[in-house]
């Protein structure tokens, strides 16, 4: 993460940077607010009709919180995160919380195929070579495609041949080791029914739409966060060169840092600079506001959210949820 930051900002200027901040437009961040509030929760209604397999209905408040929770713990520690928001979701709605691993696996890979997706309308929308002006990229993707196609089709085919994968698998493993078995039957039944929530049209058709209005609100903040800076002021801004900012820099939340710290702003500030013309400070007051702007609303969410559900779970009598009770099991539940 330091290493990543001195990197990004080793070569800027932050006396400008904050003479830049001092002229942000308020109208334009509250619009990025409401917008990026937008983008949660569709993020959580799509989470919603994932675990439709393993609950029918559930609370969009419940979900969003839920949403939340894990990116503020992100924020701290890496990939916790997707520990903790099945973890309260699993209490606040009293699912047994060892059902939610399979909806989140799935989520996780559902995101890894449209950013890669993304990425290729940014390939084709960019005016020049995307994978000359970004030497990485197109191994990445072939790469990242490779990997995923595998994943889907192991997939694919643990849900459409369940009983024959699970026989097998148990079988040859049971010969081994009958307490391994065990464990890895359980973790096939989960991915199996996190998966099943796909089987039927009507839920795929729903989860590819959020997905692309998830991408398309993302995209709407990073074009919003021009905005704010007056960034369009010093060259022509559209939504195409958001896009692409968006797509690229998402690599740099994959790599686990605290919040996407460092990694974030040192592939935004390169696409900037590198590939749209941007000097070093505007380019890196954008990736500082973005982030922090990011970084304390999930904090804040995460802390609001919880409280106010917690409230309003016990008012109805139902269990309340904290970073340790959520750990706990009710009697036989896994």
């Amino acid at each position: 993460m330091v290493l990543f930051l001195y990197i990004a900002f080793k070569n800027i200027d932050f006396e400008e940077v904050l003479n830049i901040f001092s002229n942000i437009s308020i109208t334009w961040l509250f619009v990025y607010f409401v917008i990026w509030s937008f983008s949660h929760i569709f993020r959580a209604y799509r989470w919603g009709i994932i675990i439709h397999s393993v609950k029918e209905k559930t609370s969009l408040l419940n979900l969003f919180g839920a949403t939340m929770v894990g990116y503020g713990v992100n924020c701290v520690v890496p990939r916790l995160g997707e520990l903790y928001r099945g973890l309260f979701l699993g209490k606040w709605e009293n699912i047994s919380r060892s059902s939610m691993v399979g909806t989140i696996v799935l989520e996780r890979v559902i995101d890894i195929v449209v950013l890669g997706f993304s990425v290729l309308v940014s390939v084709a929308i960019y005016s020049g070579d995307l994978y000359e002006d970004i030497a990485w990229l197109k191994s990445t993707l072939y790469l990242g495609f490779a990997a995923i196609f595998m994943l889907i089709v192991f997939l694919f085919s643990l849900v459409k041949f369940k009983e024959k994968f699970y026989n097998a698998i148990i079988k040859l493993v049971g010969k081994i080791s009958e307490r391994f078995a065990d464990g890895l039957a359980r973790i096939f039944h989960l991915l199996t029914d996190g998966f099943a929530s796909l089987k039927t049209g009507k839920n795929l058709f729903l989860v590819i739409l959020h997905s692309i209005i998830i991408m398309l609100l993302y995209g709407l903040t990073a074009y919003v966060g021009f905005y704010i800076l007056h960034m369009n002021e010093i060259q022509h801004v559209d939504f195409a060169m958001a896009w692409i900012v968006m797509t690229i820099s998402a690599f740099g939340v994959i790599i686990p840092t605290p919040g996407a710290t460092g990694s974030y702003h040192l592939i935004v500030i390169s696409v900037l600079v590198n590939i749209f013309g941007f000097s070093n400070e505007v380019s890196g007051a954008y990736a500082l506001l973005t982030h922090a702007t990011t970084y304390i609303l999930f904090i804040l969410s995460t802390i609001i959210l919880t409280l106010i559900i917690n409230k309003r779970q016990a008012q109805k009598k139902l269990p309340v949820a904290n970073f340790i009770t959520v750990f706990k099991n009710k009697p036989g539940e896994l």
